[in-house]
């Protein structure tokens, strides 16, 4: 069950990581374009929650942080026992909430970096980095298994 762990692990290594090169190796504002002009590199930084939301607000972020990655792990330890989509779920969301505390604690903001326009509705996305992502995908991951959960233990019913 530990073994999972890893995962959340490797998220806030590699979060860390590319937080790290972006802030010694890009100016602030800086964009580096990598498929012009739908995704690239720009060097940003955000105070608030999603899309800049509650700005400075760094109490209120470190203690709704704090409160989640305890539910995290207690879950995954009541709850994920032979449940891997769930498991691997919880842990991107834990490493996701782990890298971008860590952001908040020891920089006072979070560095974005990840540019994406999406070409079919011309939709320029809010900038990210690679916690954001795991956190997304975590989402979506524990909204899979919610429903497929709910369609086998009907099966079981019946």
């Amino acid at each position: 069950m530990y073994k999972y762990y890893g995962i959340a692990i490797l998220v806030i290594i590699l979060d860390q990581l590319s937080k790290w090169s972006i802030v010694e190796n890009m100016k602030y504002g800086e964009s580096i374009s990598l498929i012009d002009p739908y995704f690239g590199l720009y060097s940003h930084r955000n105070r608030g929650a999603a899309w800049g939301m509650l700005q400075g607000q760094f109490w209120l972020f470190a203690l709704v942080t704090i409160i989640v990655i305890l539910g995290i792990i207690y879950y995954y330890h009541k709850e994920g026992k032979g449940k891997p989509l769930f498991q691997v779920s919880l842990m991107l969301l834990l490493g996701g909430a782990i890298g971008n505390f860590i952001d908040r604690v020891f920089r006072g903001e979070v560095v974005d970096f990840v540019h994406v326009i999406i070409p079919v509705i011309n939709y320029d996305f809010p900038i990210f980095n690679i916690a954001d992502a795991a956190l997304t995908f975590g989402v979506i991951m524990l909204i899979l298994y919610i429903i497929f959960e709910g369609k086998i233990e009907k099966k079981k019913v019946k």
